[in-house]
């Protein structure tokens, strides 16, 4: 059942960064008329920085860090952040869609991805050590 709760406040974490991402991106885009790929990075930061935050706090909080942590989750994130360029040009450039239309296809994708490292590898849970105790 943990797992279940756990999922389900990531799901409710990364809700609130893509929807922060993509304020921050269609205010950028359209409202400033800042280049995609620049508002697509700066948007992906901030998102990123919400994310690590809240999932820290609330979703992993049982997960015991270590100065390594931010430092994965930078590099998953960075990972992500690559991923996302990526796929928005390429739906963008390549296949001609609208910049929204596209960064909504990127993020599909990213999502998944990131979600996936962050739970195997950022905020890991090491086995129980003496005192048996059960994460799961």
């Amino acid at each position: 059942m943990h797992v279940v709760v756990q999922f389900v406040k990531f799901g409710i974490v990364g809700v609130s960064n893509t929807l922060l991402f993509l304020a921050v991106y269609t205010l950028l885009v359209e409202g400033l008329g800042v280049w995609y790929l620049a508002a697509s990075a700066i948007g992906f930061v901030i998102g990123a920085t919400n994310g690590f935050l809240l999932n820290r706090r609330w979703t992993f909080r049982e997960h015991v860090g270590d100065a390594l942590t931010p430092v994965r989750w930078g590099i998953v994130q960075g990972c992500g952040l690559l991923l996302n360029l990526a796929l928005v040009a390429g739906c963008v450039e390549g296949l001609g869609m609208d910049e929204l239309v596209g960064q909504a296809v990127a993020i599909a994708i990213v999502v998944v991805v990131t979600f996936a490292a962050n739970r195997a590898w950022t905020f890991r849970t090491r086995p129980a050590q003496a005192s048996g105790q059960d994460f799961f």
